[in-house]
Order: structure tokens, then C-alpha cells, then sequence
């Protein structure tokens, strides 16, 4: 029997266990007087930059924003095309848009929910500039095949990291690095609800590339490399140091966040593995995987009246994502990419915060073993 409220997200209660840290930290930032990219900031930066064993951490306003940098900081133009997948959040495609750049699309693995090396190359022709890979739901992409297929055509890679912070990926030759370090340039958003999420809006931009992330210091600040000084067009693009001290703590305690997810994940797993009509998340065997989201897919047509029935007993679910970019207005197509529409049919996320306790998971797994008997 379930303790409490169940949350799809409960920001409040990780809160509260770094509450101390969290206060002290952000009244220190306050009476320091330095809001925007302080020393702070900078201290963030160095922190993540040596998690994540990457020389530059760039940090920015969000994710977006992060993409977006990125773009611009590998010289993309309004007419050039870039390949990201269809089944991931607008943000992918929204971020090269509002540039001018073509954005289009490919289809994803049914059974990982990430693109491949062979669905990218399909639409690969002499306009495309790079590839986009998006580390969906916490799981690597394959990305030795990805980075072949890059080298084979001369195309840049971004990584959307955004919901894959602290998952590695292994290479054929043992080679062990996290996701966000293996492109050109790699992305991330610091959303609330993310793994290392802050309390408002904030992102950041990953390279081993020392000239790039010259490049990108500028673009995130009015393309100032000297105040006032602007050799190059850029933006507004910068993370408050309110954010970097929240930040700050929750980088110490990602490893565990992340660790929990794995168990919780481990427990649906097994609960749900003789059920038919599920299908639980496949992790590659290079791959990671740190939960950002537990998605199943539901077979036969039931998922919309399974959310219903979780709904109707007080369990919360999400479905990532209902429409497909492509089918998206501003973006609309005539492609047909199978496996995309078929996920945002059968679909489902099922809670897996850090907060969740033993025995509302338990009470989710035995609601819904009952749903199917």
C-alpha cells in the first residue's frame, strides 16, 4: 500500500534532504553581490568539467540556448541541413529552426527509442552540415557507428544530452566516456526536473575543442571576448550564479541520484517481464542508462486506457512525446517514419524520481500487474 502522494517529479523532497547546503549556499551567492557568471559560475564550470572528464564546460541560460550555441559556434547557415530524430523534444529541432537551418528528420530503433548510424545516413545528401543524436530517455546512442557515418561524410556531431547527464558509453576498443564528450559538441539542460536539474533555467555546452569553446565563450556573452569588444555576432546567453551554487551540490550527489533511477529501473524490469503487452526499456550493450525517464511501450492499444486506470488510482504518467516533431505544425512533413509514429502511439513513463519510496513503487507495479491478469 502506497505511504504518500505519488509525483511523477518531486522536486520538493530532493530539496529537502540538501536543504541546509542549498540555503547556505544560495544566501552566500546573494550577499557575494555577483548575480550573473560570478566566480561561482566558474567554479561550476571546472566541477563539471572534471565529472565529465571534458576540457571546456561552457555554461548558458538553458538548453536550448545550449543547442543553439552550438549551431552557431560550427558556422551553420540559413539553407544548411542538419539530421536530428523526430522522436525527442522540439527543443532538438527548435534550436536550428530559428537559425534558418533545414532541420530533418529521422526515424528512431523501436526497441532503445534512439536513432542509428543507418536511419541518420538514409537522409544524408550534399546539403547536410551534422548530425544530431539525442541520448533519449538516459541511454546512449551508438555512437561509434554515429561517429563513423560523421567521419565517412566530414559532418559535425552535437549531442543533445539533455536527459542523459552521467551515462557513459563504452567503445569497441574499451574506451569509456560520458555521453555529451564523444561529438564536437555536446548539450545539456539543467530543467528542474532533469538529472542534475537547478531551480529555474539553465544549461551548458561541452567540448574537448579549444578553439570551439573560444568560440562559444563569446557567443554565449554578446560575442565579447573583451567588454565591449564584440568580434563576432552572439547572443545573451549566461547562468546565474544562483543556479551554479544549486548546481554546485546537486553535482556531488548525481552519481547517487543516478544510481537510485538504475534500481528503480531494475524493479519495474522484473516485475513487468512476463507481461506480454509491455515492453520494457533495451539497454544497449555499450550503453549506460540513468533513467531520466521509465518508458514501456503498451501493445494491443492499450496505453491510453492504462494512463486512464493509473490516473484514476492517484498514479501519475506521462506520455513523450504524443505528436512527433514531423507531425508538428510548424514543422509538418509527408514523411513517414514508422517506428516514431508507432512509439508516440504505445508509449508510456511511469515515476522513477530519486524520491520515489519503495512502497509507492510497489504499489505502482501491483496496480498494474492488475490491470493485465
Amino acid at each position: 500500500m502506497k505511504n504518500s502522494k505519488i509525483h511523477m517529479v518531486d522536486l520538493m523532497g530532493q530539496y529537502l534532504k540538501i536543504k541546509n547546503e542549498i540555503d547556505k549556499n544560495i544566501i552566500s551567492s546573494i550577499n557575494s553581490g555577483r548575480f550573473v557568471n560570478g566566480p561561482i559560475v566558474m567554479e561550476f564550470s571546472e566541477n563539471l568539467s572534471r565529472y565529465l572528464d571534458v576540457k571546456n564546460v561552457i555554461p548558458c541560460a538553458n538548453g536550448t540556448d545550449a543547442l543553439q550555441i552550438a549551431f552557431m559556434a560550427l558556422d551553420l547557415k540559413p539553407g544548411d541541413e542538419i539530421i536530428c530524430p523526430s522522436w525527442t523534444y522540439i527543443a532538438t529541432a527548435e534550436a536550428a529552426a530559428i537559425l534558418g537551418i533545414k532541420v530533418v528528420f529521422c526515424d528512431v530503433d523501436l526497441e532503445t527509442f534512439n536513432t542509428t548510424a543507418d536511419l541518420i545516413e538514409l537522409h544524408i545528401n550534399d546539403k547536410t552540415k551534422a548530425i544530431v543524436p539525442v541520448h533519449l530517455y538516459g541511454q546512449s546512442c551508438d555512437m561509434d557507428e554515429i561517429i563513423k557515418l560523421a567521419e565517412k561524410y566530414k559532418l559535425k556531431i552535437i549531442e543533445d544530452n539533455a536527459q542523459a547527464i552521467g551515462c557513459k558509453y563504452t567503445f569497441p576498443n574499451g574506451d569509456n566516456k560520458f555521453t555529451g564528450t564523444l561529438g564536437n559538441i555536446g548539450t545539456t539542460s539543467f530543467y528542474p526536473s532533469k538529472n542534475l536539474g537547478c531551480y529555474g533555467d539553465g544549461g551548458a555546452i561541452f567540448t574537448n575543442d579549444s578553439s570551439l569553446a573560444e568560440k562559444i565563450r563569446m557567443i554565449v556573452n554578446h560575442g565579447e571576448k573583451i567588454k565591449y569588444n564584440h568580434e563576432i555576432v552572439g547572443c545573451n546567453s549566461r547562468l546565474d550564479s544562483i543556479q551554479a551554487e544549486i548546481l554546485n551540490v546537486k553535482l556531488k550527489h548525481l552519481d547517487i541520484y543516478n544510481s537510485n533511477r538504475k534500481i528503480m529501473a531494475m524493479n519495474y524490469n522484473l516485475a513487468f517481464a512476463e507481461i506480454e503487452e509491455l515492453l520494457t526499456p533495451k539497454v544497449i550493450t555499450n550503453s549506460g542508462h540513468v533513467f531520466h525517464q521509465y518508458t514501456l511501450r503498451v501493445l494491443n492499444g492499450k496505453r491510453d486506457d492504462l494512463k486512464s486506470y493509473l490516473n484514476d488510482l492517484g498514479i501519475p504518467s506521462m506520455i513523450y512525446y504524443p505528436i512527433p516533431i514531423h507531425k508538428q505544425k510548424p514543422y509538418r512533413n509527408e514523411q513517414v517514419l514508422e517506428n516514431t509514429d508507432i512509439l508516440s502511439k504505445e508509449v508510456i513513463s511511469l515515476p522513477i524520481h530519486t524520491e520515489l519510496e519503495s512502497s509507492n513503487q510497489d504499489f505502482i507495479i501491483e496496480k498494474i500487474i492488475k490491470y493485465f491478469k
